[in-house]
């Protein structure tokens, strides 16, 4: 309900307000560490949206058709964690008072799945602002796929809270941009313009005219000259609200650590402790009265709690409209439960396509390109594109339409040139439920994309990422588009899957992981040339070991060869050539470091006998980590340099990626 935004501001409204300024005090004290500064001046804002706007269920925090709420800037979390605690979420006083300590659901920055109510990881920066983009796309795709004339669905905002600090990272420039073009009426952003970062006022290095720059990327932007004033800041988000036709930008005047006689509007107050004698000058000038720490008025929380009984109505409503949408479209609410399930049919894998040696040789791009496009009719929620490389990565579904303004049932985005927020949005498009994300770029650019890979590997998220290019093989560009040192700058990543499929067969093989893989990310890595197409009698399931023996000699060998990717074909040559001066050789495909490691080590040593000291791996990247598996006796062929500009089969060539250079090698080692 609209308010008068001119009326004095309540004293039960401030009371309020002044609850969860006293506490992000008191928990920041208690803990010597944390930021107080934000919580404060955004309590006023934080109490508005979640009591008076917000549509969520402190009982049920993942119902579908809730609205969301992200903290971009996650340094902010005592604001956050205060609001759901006096809400009614699973968040007690004493997780509160727990705050940054080990084991409590209270940590320094929001972590997803680990506090109630927590929509997404945020604290770098800029990338909760992108990943409140990918919550209301998804949001946008499923009203339009779902929501039918007379029954809606699918009908909530997305609220994104954010600082300077998170415009001024790239990143948020770049989902701006996009959000902008793409008319994301239902997203809202509550920027909080307190003009100090932690080295001092804002204008020392932020004097852009932040209003004609989201102006420019089609947003409607309001201002709000008194942060503090809850009426003020309900009207804004109502005249936010009634713009469905693109996102708006609050613009919220507030000041950092508001009410602190000394620390107010300084930069002391972003990252520290207030100190006990400012909280106790503070709460004095905030006219509290409260005299112990972590004081909630029983008439402020009764305010607060009544988000329960509204969220359990809103939620109730939602239920009934639900019924009478699967009465009168049975078949579209059998697909809502499969989106939000994310159920898989069984045998879903037989519908992916078989790849055979009379096929000719076929880049793993391209393999990659027709195992998607026949997963896409398996599971209508796969949804995603490229970093504007569509053509070149195989990332666009054949038949279907583009997500476009107006036009959100299509499944193929255009993130045009931004990886890293595309990174992000994917994350964002997971995190809503109902979609499952995809997004492709050049390997070599996944220094780009890669902080948004390393939280959605800390949040378990599977998103699938497709890099091409995959090697110094992409030839005449040069070392600028050569990656070198990106296959192990992605493998350092915790919790991410990284497969470099050999063939197309292969690939198909990494699909079916991915896709079946509930708790991780997956970077699926291939090449730019045509690779031979193995047979598949000899590839069964091998990406799913992780490392398999592919083609084997005869009793004990005397040689291991190890290798990824197109590397796998020299090592098979190389192998030939071997056996024909009488040395045994067995050829090992790795297509995935992390899947290998996951086996026993009786399996691991089954592939790789501890007895054959003799190994080489070959890859076409730096060698780093291929120590753990040839050993101390063993060599490694990579590329412990840039590349150069030529076509590819030359620069394998001239770098040693060659069967001859590996004959030449072995028997080095084995003389």
């Amino acid at each position: 309900m609209r308010t008068d935004s001119t009326r004095p501001v309540s004293p039960i409204d401030e009371l309020c307000i002044n609850t969860l300024r006293t506490l992000a005090m008191d928990a920041v004290q208690k803990a010597n560490s944390g930021h107080p500064g934000a919580p404060m001046g955004l309590a006023a804002a934080g109490y508005t949206l979640w009591t008076k706007i917000l549509k969520h269920n402190p009982a049920n925090p993942d119902w579908p058709d809730r609205d969301r709420f992200v903290l971009s800037g996650g340094h902010a979390s005592i604001l956050l964690y205060s609001l759901l605690h006096l809400t009614g979420y699973d968040l007690s006083l004493g997780e509160i008072q727990n705050f940054r300590q080990w084991g409590s659901k209270t940590p320094g920055h929001p972590e997803y799945g680990h506090t109630p109510g927590v929509e997404t990881t945020t604290g770098p920066l800029g990338q909760g602002f992108a990943n409140a983009v990918g919550l209301a796309m998804a949001e946008c795709h499923l009203a339009a796929c779902f929501n039918q004339p007379g029954h809606t669905l699918v009908d909530h905002h997305t609220y994104v809270m954010c600082g300077d600090g998170d415009l001024m990272e790239g990143v948020s420039a770049e989902a701006a941009s996009l959000a902008g073009h793409l008319g994301l009426g239902k997203l809202i952003c509550l920027y909080d313009d307190n003009g100090i970062s932690i080295e001092g006022p804002t204008a020392i290095t932020f004097t852009e005219d932040v209003k004609r720059r989201f102006e420019a990327y089609h947003w409607q932007v309001i201002t709000v000259s008194d942060g503090s004033d809850p009426g003020q800041i309900e009207k804004a988000i109502w005249d936010a609200k009634a713009d469905t036709s693109r996102p708006s930008l609050i613009m919220l005047k507030t000041h950092i650590a508001h009410g602190s006689p000394n620390k107010q509007d300084t930069a002391d107050a972003h990252g520290s402790p207030l100190g006990a004698p400012e909280i106790e000058l503070t709460k004095a000038a905030l006219g509290w009265t409260e005299k112990t720490p972590f004081a909630v008025p029983e008439q402020a929380l009764s305010v607060f709690r009544k988000c329960v009984e509204t969220g359990e109505k809103a939620e109730a409503d939602w239920k009934a409209a639900y019924q009478q949408y699967t009465k009168a479209f049975p078949e579209k609410a059998d697909a809502w439960v499969n989106a939000i399930t994310r159920f898989m049919p069984k045998d879903w894998h037989t519908g992916l396509p078989q790849f055979t040696p009379d096929q000719g040789p076929m880049a793993t791009r391209a393999a990659s390109g027709k195992v998607l496009n026949a997963a896409a009719k398996i599971f209508p929620s796969l949804m995603g594109g490229s970093a504007d490389l569509a053509p070149s990565n195989n990332t666009f579904i054949a038949g279907d339409s583009e997500f476009q303004k107006q036009h959100y049932q299509g499944r193929n985005i255009r993130f045009g040139v931004r990886e890293f927020a595309m990174g992000a949005i994917l994350s964002g498009l997971f995190l809503h439920g109902g979609v499952r994300p995809y997004g492709g770029t050049f390997l070599v650019f996944s220094d780009y994309i890669r902080p948004a890979i390393r939280v959605a590997a800390l949040m378990k998220l599977p998103v699938i990422y497709v890099f091409t290019h995959d090697s110094v093989a992409v030839g005449e560009d040069g070392p600028t588009h050569q990656p070198v040192e990106h296959l192990a700058a992605l493998r350092a990543i915790p919790n991410l899957t990284v497969i470099r499929p050999a063939d197309a067969t292969e690939t198909a093989q990494a699909w079916k992981m991915a896709l079946s893989v509930n708790d991780r990310p997956v970077a699926l890595i291939l090449s730019r040339q045509n690779l031979p197409i193995l047979d598949a009698t000899q590839t069964t399931d091998g990406v799913e070991q992780g490392g398999y023996i592919l083609s084997d000699c005869k009793g004990t060998p005397q040689l291991i060869l190890i290798a990824t990717g197109s590397e796998v074909h020299i090592a098979l040559k190389a192998q030939a050539l071997l056996g024909d001066e009488g040395i045994s050789v067995r050829v090992v495909s790795m297509p995935s470091w992390e899947i290998f490691e996951s086996h026993d080590q009786a399996f691991k040593d089954r592939i790789l006998p501890p007895a054959v000291k003799h190994r080489i791996a070959v890859e076409a990247g730096i060698s780093m980590g291929w120590e753990k598996y040839v050993g101390d006796q063993g060599k490694v062929i990579g590329i412990d340099h840039f590349g150069a500009s030529a076509p590819g089969g030359t620069v394998l060539e001239k770098f040693g990626f060659t069967p001859e250079k590996i004959v030449e090698t072995a028997k080095v080692m084995l003389s």
